[in-house]
């Protein structure tokens, strides 16, 4: 990587200037940028694998550059700040629900259901037709349960594990999708029914876990990372949004002027789903 590298990994807009091959027939048209840069000899390879505003300059600018596999057509009425919210929290949201082959009446519980990427994964998962069981904060309770979740529960009550266990049915959950980590790992593995499958792709709340490995293998445990994804969870996240069987969770509105102010006020985690950087 050389520095300084502009950031920004969720760009959504019209194309202005087409590079060498592309078709000047492009110019003008409305897309939405896949994050995930692949090489074009082997885009299959995960080692090769970049990403906008990391290996590549990214969208906090007026203008950036992609490869044109990279910028899907897009037909929606959503403004351009609301497509911005889609790319890099539920191509990831439904990578890991793929990842893990979440079907129609399985039950999920999500930690971290306020973020940008758990507020995706609870949409993603009610549009597969699964029980969705949420973990939040209790001021942020009522918007969650807004987004049509089964349970939404307070994750600062004391025996949390045992109070979730009293709302599921059965006691269990089949899919656990996780992007907190911390304390609540081994938490999540105890409420994984046999065969149970837990797939992450954070650590908001410390790398660091505490794993027993007897509950891996003595309840038959399947634990997934998700990070590259593969080629088409782009393509078919694009189509859920054409659909509108997804919207977005547009929590606010910056003047890229204003970035550093918006960075300061996300670390205070009052919203939910995901600020925007528009151009001023």
């Amino acid at each position: 990587v050389i520095f300084p590298r502009i950031q920004g990994a969720d760009v959504a807009g019209r194309i202005v200037a087409v590079g060498e091959g592309v078709s000047k027939e492009r110019l003008g048209e409305r897309v939405i940028v896949d994050p995930w840069l692949r090489d074009r000899s082997d885009p299959k390879n995960r080692n090769l694998a970049g990403y906008v505003g990391s290996e590549r300059d990214g969208g906090f600018a007026q203008y950036t550059i992609v490869p044109e596999e990279n910028a899907f057509s897009i037909n929606s009425e959503l403004s351009d700040a609301e497509l911005a919210t889609f790319p890099c929290s539920y191509s990831t949201g439904e990578h890991m629900l793929s990842r893990i082959r979440l079907s129609e009446g399985e039950k999920i519980l999500i930690p971290g259901a306020s973020g940008g990427v758990g507020s995706a994964l609870i949409q993603l998962a009610k549009r597969r037709g699964a029980g969705v069981f949420a973990l939040t904060s209790k001021t942020k309770m009522d918007a969650i349960r807004e987004l049509g979740v089964d349970q939404v529960i307070d994750r600062n009550q004391e025996d949390l594990e045992h109070k979730i266990r009293e709302i599921l049915p059965g006691g269990e959950v089949e899919v656990v999708a996780d992007v907190v980590g911390g304390n609540g790992f081994s938490m999540c593995l105890n409420l994984l029914c046999r065969g149970g499958r837990y797939v992450t792709s954070g650590a908001i709340a410390g790398p660091m876990v505490e794993l027993d490995l007897r509950t891996l293998y003595l309840k038959d445990l399947e634990m997934h990372g998700a990070t590259v994804m593969p080629v088409g969870i782009f393509e078919s996240l694009v189509g859920y949004i054409e659909n509108a069987e997804i919207r977005p969770l547009l929590a606010k509105e910056f003047s890229i002027h204003e970035i550093r102010r918006a960075q300061e006020e996300f670390l205070t985690k009052k919203h939910i789903g995901n600020f925007v950087i528009v151009p001023g």
